[in-house]
């Protein structure tokens, strides 16, 4: 997959997906499967025992996986393990959260990110940008 479209996905979303807190043995004995990287959230304070397959692993990432009993798995050994994809849980991380996102959209009144080439008074800030400078086109 293009790099679009495997997006990397925090340590703590993973682990507040994988332990569904309406029931906490609901994905239990699951292998979570993530075509992107797995990174690291120090936000996290505690890892729970998780059977992790990915494209890639942070190394901070893999050590608290490892750390706390659980295991990080490439898509090969996953596809060995359980060829049929029986007890996974398939996620994506936040496809549309990158900062190219943010500028996509034509015209005037998309309300869409400016590429700008600085910051400031004289940069972008003219009448059609303002409420307050009298007209709006």
């Amino acid at each position: 997959m293009s790099k679009t479209n495997a997006p990397p996905m925090s340590l703590s979303r993973i682990v507040s997906v994988a332990a569904n807190k309406y029931s906490a043995k609901a994905h239990e004995g699951k292998t979570v499967v993530l075509v992107g990287t797995v990174t690291d959230d120090n936000r996290l304070l505690e890892v729970p025992k998780l059977a992790i397959a990915a494209k890639r692993f942070t190394a901070t990432a893999r050590a608290r996986i490892t750390a706390a009993g659980g295991e990080c798995l490439t898509l090969d050994q996953l596809a060995s393990r359980s060829p049929t994809g029986a007890n996974t849980l398939l996620l994506r991380g936040p496809k549309n959260a990158r900062e190219a996102v943010k500028h996509f959209g034509f015209g005037p009144h998309t309300h869409k990110k400016p590429y700008v080439e600085s910051k400031g008074r004289k940069f972008e800030k003219g009448r059609g940008r303002r409420r307050s400078k009298g007209f709006k086109v």
